[in-house]
């Protein structure tokens, strides 16, 4: 989650701090740089041509590594959706520098001044990116969607493609999309209803400047074209992992529910953001009732994401099935392989199961080696989005050390209390002892470094 957005550059000092505190790599070794050029030359081979086909992309404005690009059609009462994602094994030689580096560093790392790349810039957002500037290779998987939103892997292939637009979410027309592309998004969405599952998608946090008053945290608005867009890429993952489990391979994000604790410190945190969470309503129905676009509401999402256990790989598995809780369904990664180190392997067996053809051992191995790396490389990307939002707060709270703030205690901890301020989206522990959850504070902000991104508080 890219958490932050920051233009004028509040907090340039601190995040050059994190990047050397959880050492983030400002760029590539010179020896695979010279690979991933080398690869970047490559001409395909094997694809076959689909340049014809009208695909385009949609992303924010500013990203150039496009992992995804789609075309629809109508199919009687179904929707095709021809989601080409973006043919990183074609580039990507299994146990070359690339793959060894890729290993290594897991996933791409977003901070609000830039980003430490999966991959070098000249694929990432050079050959194998799908960019409008000419044929790129890609692997097309054609999902069939129903009218009630049941999704079916169809095909996959190699393919050259040619995107004909980069389109932007704040941008976009309805005349520039696929004339099935809301439809398709209707669907998926009311067949998520069904099957009560909730996907947690907050906004952007922003650290924004108020005049003569410093700065303040904020939500960036979330567009219906990001939910639209984002039911793309869920129909295309749920098709996938449906294909690989029937297949009895792959590779599984899996998650599961919050913890009866976790929910009741959420519902001390409704409290606290004056949100009215009827007792008898479950926690997934709540959810569901809350705007992204509500600044509270959104701020109250952040917590239900903190609160949950966190998503996992999980390889197949004999005689059992993997879930994920906020899906309500088997799920697997496989739409962002630009970004994502596990996604290559799952779009390589994908694209041999739908094929008739067996999975490459290099890939079955792979996938008995990825959770312990990507829950590393998660771990890692998890630990610096807090340290962001930390040092974001302690910018925000800045020379208002002294004031009093209304906040209500969510958990007790090993230490003393957590507690989450009322009028503001911060959850801060206290070592003190005494209040329980659920009891009303007035707090004293003690300190708010800038430098170190830590903010403290004590009881008024």
């Amino acid at each position: 989650m890219k958490t932050l957005f920051d233009p004028d550059h509040a907090l340039t000092r601190g995040l050059a701090a994190i990047r050397l505190k959880y050492q983030v790599p400002a760029d590539f070794p010179p020896a695979v740089l010279a690979a991933a050029e080398q690869a970047a030359a490559r001409t395909p081979v094997e694809h076959a041509d689909r340049t014809a086909l009208p695909f385009v992309t949609l992303d924010p404005a500013t990203s150039t590594d496009l992992d995804q690009a789609f075309h629809i059609e109508r199919a009687g009462g179904d929707i095709l959706l021809y989601y080409a994602i973006a043919d990183v094994a074609w580039f990507v030689e299994d146990g070359g520098l690339l793959d060894q580096e890729a290993w290594a560093r897991g996933t791409t790392l977003y901070l609000p001044d830039g980003k430490a790349g999966l991959y070098p810039r000249s694929l990432s957002e050079g050959a194998a990116s799908l960019l409008p500037a000419g044929p790129r290779p890609a692997v097309i998987f054609t999902v069939r969607v129903a009218p009630d939103g049941a999704v079916r892997l169809e095909a996959a292939e190699r393919a050259l493609i040619q995107s004909r637009a980069k389109l932007a979410y704040d941008r976009v027309q309805p005349a520039d999309l696929p004339e099935p592309f809301a439809d398709l998004a209707r669907r998926i969405q009311a067949a998520e209803a069904r099957r009560g599952a909730v996907r947690v998608d907050p906004p952007e946090q922003q650290v924004v400047h108020v005049p003569d008053d410093g700065y303040a945290l904020a939500f960036r608005p979330r567009l219906a074209s990001e939910d639209d867009n984002a039911a793309l890429s869920l129909a295309c993952n749920l098709a996938v992992a449906d294909a690989l489990l029937a297949h009895q391979t792959g590779l599984f994000r899996v998650m599961p529910a919050p913890s009866p604790g976790a929910v009741q410190r959420l519902r001390h945190t409704a409290r606290a953001f004056r949100l009215d969470w009827p007792h008898s309503m479950p926690l997934k129905e709540f959810e569901r009732s809350l705007s992204a676009n509500n600044p509270v509401e959104a701020a109250f999402m952040l917590a239900i994401r903190r609160a949950g256990q966190g998503a996992s790989y999980a390889p197949f598995t004999p005689d059992e099935t993997p879930w994920h809780a906020a899906m309500a369904a088997t799920y697997a990664h496989a739409t962002a392989p630009l970004r994502r180190l596990a996604d290559r392997y799952v779009v390589r067996a994908a694209l041999a199961i739908a094929n008739g053809q067996p999975v490459p051992p290099v890939v079955a191995e792979a996938f008995a080696k990825l959770p312990p790396v990507m829950a590393r490389a998660d771990q890692l990307a998890g630990r610096i989005d807090r340290s962001v939002i930390d040092l974001a707060e302690a910018v925000m709270l800045h020379g208002r050390e002294g004031e009093a703030f209304p906040a209500i205690v969510t958990d007790a901890t090993e230490g003393g209390i957590r507690v989450q301020l009322r009028e503001l989206p911060i959850v801060a522990n206290l070592k003190t002892r005494g209040p329980s959850p659920g009891d009303k504070l007035q707090l004293t902000l003690t300190t708010a470094d800038t430098a170190r991104g830590t903010i403290a508080f004590a009881p008024a």
